[in-house]
């Protein structure tokens, strides 16, 4: 009952007097550096008010991509003293080669898919400022990237309501444990490769 605890404890996040504060710092932040994504308290926000959805998903939006314009300046001015060394204690300079080679394939729409997929958008917006990417394009291409999932997890939660709420309430365990099962097949995978 991991899971099903944490989710009860997310909906309650999600109704404190606070929580549209703490919604645009989790946004922003984790386009930097923090690990949990934003929608962690979109989705719940949403369902505990839905009137409210399209809000939470610009301000969601909005911060994110604030703070992918800070990791676009980290990338740009203080890659080689700071962010390298992370990325090698860490481990991911190999992960970071990879999204180097990506941004050659496919220049500022790589900006757009990292922003709306579930890829790590930090590593995307501090490879951008590191390759001295065109700023205006990258914060454009942000926006929308970002304002497409955000809008779309908003509108979801939105029209499922308390459909949804009762499929999560049946299911949370299992999603919780098959996500830690991909996860953990991923690393395994990333390992071997």
């Amino acid at each position: 009952m991991i899971f099903r605890a944490i989710y009860e404890k997310t909906l309650r996040w999600a109704q404190h007097r606070h929580a549209v504060y703490y919604l645009g710092f989790i946004s922003f932040i984790e386009s930097v550096f923090f690990p949990i994504p934003a929608d962690v308290m979109l989705a719940p926000m949403t369902l505990a008010n839905r009137e409210r959805a399209w809000f939470y998903a610009l301000l969601t939006t909005v911060t994110s991509v604030a703070g992918g314009i800070v990791g676009y300046l980290l990338g740009l001015w203080a890659f080689d003293p700071l962010v390298k060394p992370v990325l090698e204690w860490a481990g991911k300079m190999e992960t970071y080669h990879s999204v180097v080679n990506l941004f050659d394939s496919w220049g500022i729409w790589f900006i757009f898919l990292a922003g709306f997929t579930p890829l790590p958008y930090k590593v995307f917006t501090i490879s951008a400022g590191a390759l001295a990417m065109a700023f205006w394009p990258f914060v454009i291409s942000s926006f929308f990237g970002r304002a497409g999932r955000f809008f779309l997890v908003a509108g979801l939660v939105r029209w499922g309501g308390e459909r949804l709420e009762a499929t999560l309430n049946t299911y949370i365990e299992r999603i919780g444990w098959g996500t830690v099962l991909l996860f953990a097949a991923y690393l395994t995978y990333k390992g071997i490769h």
